[in-house]
């Protein structure tokens, strides 16, 4: 993919302003995804969205990363190159997990409150490694950078919506801001610290996994508030904008 060139520090500036950006997405999501049709249209565009990133940019990059790892005798091919999609299942198989005993909890009612705090706390360490990559893109540039940030604030308005409607009013109360400052905290982890080729691959695989499943975990269940063509119209034309640019 063809990246805008830029100097570090042009580089550093922007994702730190698409980290507070990303921040203030969590603070306004659940007014931008209020109660309705038109708001549930918009979700489905976002998940789309979010879909079309993971498969169509963030796989591909995934496996050229690999290879170039490969290319220079780091690590044995068979290994490398399953294992970071692996690592997407594990990010798949977890948030399932935890949905399935958030799910289960409620259902009991029991431990509300622990399964509150294990719930939204999973998600700010997911918040925390998104913020993270920020600072550590499979391929430098703005472009990239860009086509992250936007993807992720659009799956920030997904995952908060669901959380909104599992834990009602204690997640508006308490979590948004918990949320916000986890992505700042990642970015600021990630501005700090150098990680090497592979382990922006593992990283970029865990987010693939799990923004797979939380896409899937709210589409499926709502076919019928859910909107087919808003979602298809949110893939098709952030998959035509990847593969333009």
């Amino acid at each position: 993919m063809s990246a805008l060139s830029t100097n570090p520090e042009t580089f550093d500036l922007f994702a730190v302003l698409f980290a507070f950006g990303l921040a203030v997405v969590h603070l306004l999501a659940l007014r931008v995804t209020g109660a309705g049709n038109w708001s549930r249209r918009w979700l489905s565009v976002a998940g789309g969205v979010s879909v079309a990133y993971v498969l169509v940019l963030v796989v591909p990059e995934i496996n050229d990363a690999s290879r170039q790892v490969v290319a220079r005798g780091a690590v044995h091919p068979f290994l490398l190159e399953r294992y970071v999609y692996l690592v997407a299942l594990v990010g798949f198989l977890l948030f399932y997990g935890l949905e399935a005993y958030a799910q289960q909890a409620g259902d009991l009612a029991t431990d509300g409150a622990a399964t509150f705090q294990v719930h939204v706390g999973s998600f700010a360490v997911y918040n925390g490694v998104i913020g993270y990559l920020l600072f550590h893109q499979e391929f430098a540039g703005l472009t990239n950078l860009a086509l992250y940030a936007v993807a992720m604030a659009l799956h920030f308005l997904v995952t908060d919506r669901g959380l909104l409607v599992h834990h009602g009013d204690r997640f508006e109360r308490q979590s948004r801001w918990l949320l916000a400052g986890a992505v700042v905290v990642g970015a600021g982890v990630g501005y700090a610290t150098e990680i090497d080729q592979v382990a922006v691959a593992v990283l970029f695989s865990f987010v693939a996994g799990a923004v797979l499943f939380n896409v899937i975990k709210e589409e499926l269940p709502e076919l019928l508030t859910g909107r087919f063509w808003a979602f298809t119209a949110g893939a098709v034309i952030y998959a035509a904008l990847l593969l333009l640019v």
